[in-house]
């Protein structure tokens, strides 16, 4: 027992003094490392993780990540084939293809990114400068496929152009021109997208007065259409209006004329069963409407109207 117990020391003082000494060295999951002596690279890189061995004091481990590495490069001023100045914001993936290749020729990431800032930026420059403003800032023809009027009412002269290329075809176009020159340097560029782009502010204002403008005219389309309709509503109201007055004013005639053909036959039965006493009482109704305690009236003795006063007296 006491045997295996100074084994065990041993080899944890080994281990110990290897580490202090440099002569150990562990690669985790995520990196890979190049090993140089004085100064210069030896071997080949070490992309297994686990211990690995060095001479110590003379070698010295370089790490580098095996992961995926983001370049966000900065808003740089374009101008498109047509003459219009934008600012294009781009960004991209890469990873370490090469770990020797890549110490010998940048050193580090922050070498990289700066060999990345001149190469993705010359890409670019090359594309959008080579294709006109309408391919960089639209990515399909959906809107001239639309049947929707609306849709092209709100949309700008410059948009209803038909692109050819498009976003995405252009930031195709700058991975495939970037990554002609990154292999030389131990970069795999796996992917470029233009993050943002916005006009230059003198092109700005313009655009701002164009958009305001559209959208002014088609306002005014809407409100035009808005006035037709109310006034096709309000016609119709107009109409079926009239058409309910005049059917009731039908009806109420047709209700008053019977009342008065009921009244002139109930007037034409007493008169045909009395016509004295109906004689009577119309001209006492007349009586009634036309004399009051105000009214003077000069009337001769032989009138229809003074002979039943005459008989009263």
């Amino acid at each position: 027992m006491k045997k295996f117990l100074n084994l065990f020391i041993v080899l944890v003082i080994i281990v110990v003094a290897g580490f202090v000494s440099g002569a150990v060295y562990v690669v985790s999951e995520v990196n890979q490392a190049v090993l140089t002596q004085f100064g210069k690279p030896v071997g080949v890189p070490v992309t297994t993780a686990g211990l690995h061995f060095k001479l110590p004091f003379i070698q010295i481990a370089h790490y580098f990540e095996k992961r995926l590495i983001e370049w966000d490069g900065d808003p740089n001023q374009i101008p498109t084939r047509d003459k219009r100045y934008i600012w294009v914001d781009t960004t991209a993936r890469w990873k370490i293809s090469d770990a020797l290749k890549f110490l010998q020729s940048v050193g580090s990431e922050r070498g990289a990114h700066a060999r990345l800032d001149d190469i993705i930026n010359s890409a670019t420059r090359d594309t959008i400068t080579s294709h006109l403003l309408i391919e960089a800032i639209r990515d399909t023809n959906r809107i001239l496929d639309s049947e929707s009027i609306a849709d092209i009412l709100v949309v700008s002269a410059e948009k209803l152009e038909r692109i050819k290329v498009g976003r995405a075809g252009l930031e195709s176009q700058i991975l495939e021109s970037a990554r002609k020159l990154a292999p030389q340097y131990g970069i795999d560029l796996l992917d470029v997208r233009i993050k943002r782009i916005n006009y230059v502010e003198d092109v700005r204002r313009k655009v701002y007065d164009r958009m305001i403008a559209e959208r002014k005219r088609a306002a005014e389309q809407y409100r035009s259409e808005g006035k037709g309709k109310s006034a096709e509503i309000k016609g119709q109201m107009e109409k079926e209006l009239k058409l309910i007055t005049s059917g009731a004013y039908r009806k109420a005639q047709g209700i008053r004329g019977k009342a008065d053909a009921e009244a002139i036959a109930i007037y034409a039965e007493a008169y045909n069963r009395d016509p004295d006493f109906y004689s009577f009482m119309k001209t006492l109704e007349t009586y009634q409407r036309t004399v009051d305690g105000n009214t003077t009236i000069i009337l001769t003795t032989d009138g229809d109207y003074f002979k039943y006063l005459k008989e009263l007296n």
